[in-house]
């Protein structure tokens, strides 16, 4: 069953209440939204047998999803453990929109967007969901890519596990601008600072070796470019 999200405020609980650099805390959930849509990657922490493990992955999300607030969507290897959680998670996903440099490295920081989602996930078993959720994570790599492919196999779905996880209790930090050096360093110093943007650029496609020389490079690949 699906919902129309309500975009209530971010930070809904003590656990996702801006504490630290509160001036960088955003409380719309758009927000939330955008960071996901911009980002390919993000990393999974989970404690396994006492042991904290934070895992990079790839990931899937739906604003509109049957969680709380919406659901994001994991996967990976049945046998992995740190896919099968006995407690809550956290995932953070952050892109970084450039590099601070200031005239004091005490004052060297970086642009960017990051969230941080806290949760106890759910094991997808509906099959549509199943299905849903591997698309998902499929086209937040390059969108559009699942409608190209060959449907997966009872062999593949069998060995796959995903996670659900409620984008309810959420928090994102954000910073732009440049540096913030101390008025005794400004005109003094003569050391250069600004801000050196940073983004995320793709180079050309390399074609498989195996590939038909007939197929040509598709719209949804050539667009990453």
């Amino acid at each position: 069953m699906t919902h129309t999200v309500a975009l209530a405020p971010l930070s809904p609980t003590a656990r996702t209440t801006h504490k630290r650099a509160r001036h960088h805390g955003v409380t719309d959930r758009a927000a939330l939204f955008d960071v996901l849509r911009s980002a390919k990657l993000c990393h999974l922490g989970v404690s396994t047998d006492g042991v904290p493990l934070v895992l990079p992955t790839a990931y899937g999300f739906d604003p509109e999803g049957p969680d709380q607030d919406g659901t994001l969507y994991l996967h990976g290897s049945v046998a992995s453990r740190s896919l099968a959680p006995d407690s809550e998670i956290c995932v953070t996903v952050t892109v970084l929109d450039g590099l601070v440099l200031a005239r004091s490295g005490f004052h060297h920081s970086m642009n960017y967007r990051s969230a941080v989602i806290l949760g106890r996930p759910r094991i997808v078993t509906d099959p549509d969901e199943r299905l849903s959720a591997l698309n998902l994570i499929v086209d937040q790599v390059v969108p559009d890519r699942s409608g190209h492919l060959r449907a997966s196999t009872r062999k593949e779905l069998a060995a796959t596990v995903v996670l659900a996880l409620p984008l309810f209790e959420a928090s994102v930090k954000a910073r732009t601008g440049g540096p913030g050096d101390d008025d005794a360093d400004i005109g003094v110093e003569k050391v250069w600072a600004g801000v050196i943007p940073a983004s995320v650029q793709f180079g050309e496609p390399i074609r498989a070796e195996d590939l038909d020389a007939d197929i040509t490079l598709p719209e949804h690949v050539s667009a990453m470019m």
